[in-house]
């Protein structure tokens, strides 16, 4: 039986229209989709007061794990820490379900933040599925967090600003980081940005259903293939809340929380869910559901109306949070 969807914002529906969408997804798939050519970092970089460096730190098992670092000119260097003040961070984790994308994939959206506040941000290249499996995402995404503690005096940054932020898988990321930290008692999270998170492989809810077959920017079939690809097999009781955030039994105690979701796409009731469980753990949480939105809307058409209100939001939250006048 075909659920009854939501309608679409005329504007998005319109350029939704014509836009090429992926039928399914499926190995032979993701790997066209992966030779496609990379996120061009420089030309968002072109106009911008910005310095770009790259670092590499080490997983849990030695592999190398890429970070990029974009900082306002001049920020992070020693003869200038020393007259300015320490900046806020952004800490970025991609979306692509978890199985495609890299550091750059969306990194305009974190970049409007660096020029709004200037914050440095500091985006990872984690690990794949189904190259990797379980826990493995996570830890690498929290392991590019304890670095950025670690080296926050080197960076120019503010230790106790910052912020977690991700978008679909990335924010799912985002979101079992932040429980990581809060359970492991480090590092110190100011809060956690979680755009359109991707955060319960159950993909049973009403939402998922709703967006179930045919063609389109993110279905529940496209779903179930990255959830089957991060999980490896692994029956229900032995997936981790670091891997899917919706099963952890406890969301008291987390930093400030901002949920924006559409309300026409496959994970708009585990995220309304979830920030509903952080108010009756006693947390704060801001939830936004864009009406006539689907997934990743902003990001792939950000100058549609809608995309520029949920983006400038998105902002003023981030100024409220940070302590930084309201952008105009």
């Amino acid at each position: 039986m075909t659920l009854p969807r939501p309608a679409l914002d005329p504007e998005l529906s319109e350029l939704l229209a014509g836009m090429p969408l992926v039928p399914q997804l499926d190995a032979d798939t993701l790997a066209h989709l992966r030779r496609l050519p990379p996120t061009p970092v420089e030309s968002l970089l072109a106009g911008r007061s910005a310095e770009h460096r790259e670092v590499t730190v080490p997983a849990e098992d030695g592999t190398p794990i890429p970070l990029s670092i974009f900082s306002p000119a001049h920020a992070g260097r020693a003869d200038a820490t020393a007259t300015a003040a320490a900046a806020p961070c952004v800490y970025w984790m991609h979306g692509g379900g978890m199985v495609m994308g890299d550091r750059f994939s969306q990194i305009d959206i974190p970049l409007e933040w660096l020029d709004a506040f200037g914050a440095v941000v500091v985006s990872v290249d984690y690990r794949l599925a189904p190259e990797a499996t379980g826990t493995a995402l996570v830890d690498d995404c929290h392991r590019g967090l304890r670095w950025i503690a670690e080296h926050a005096a080197e960076l120019g940054v503010d230790p106790t600003r910052i912020v977690v932020a991700g978008a679909s898988a990335g924010g799912g990321l985002a979101a079992g980081v932040t429980l990581l930290a809060r359970d492991l008692g480090t590092p110190a999270i100011a809060g956690q940005l979680l755009i359109c998170p991707m955060l319960d492989h159950r993909n049973t809810s009403t939402s998922s259903r709703q967006y179930s077959g045919g063609p389109g920017v993110w279905t529940r079939e496209m779903n179930a293939f990255g959830w089957r690809a991060v999980l490896g097999g692994a029956a229900d009781g032995e997936v981790s809340p670091y891997v899917s955030p919706a099963l952890a039994g406890d969301l008291a105690g987390l930093p400030a929380t901002y949920v924006d979701t559409g309300s026409a796409e496959v994970f708009r009731d585990e995220d309304t869910d979830y920030a509903t469980r952080i108010w009756a753990a006693g947390g704060q949480a801001e939830l936004h559901v864009w009406s006539g939105a689907f997934h990743g809307f902003d990001a792939l058409f950000p100058q549609a109306r809608l995309s520029a209100t949920a983006r400038r939001t998105r902002t003023a939250w981030l100024a409220r949070l940070l302590s930084t006048p309201d952008p105009a």
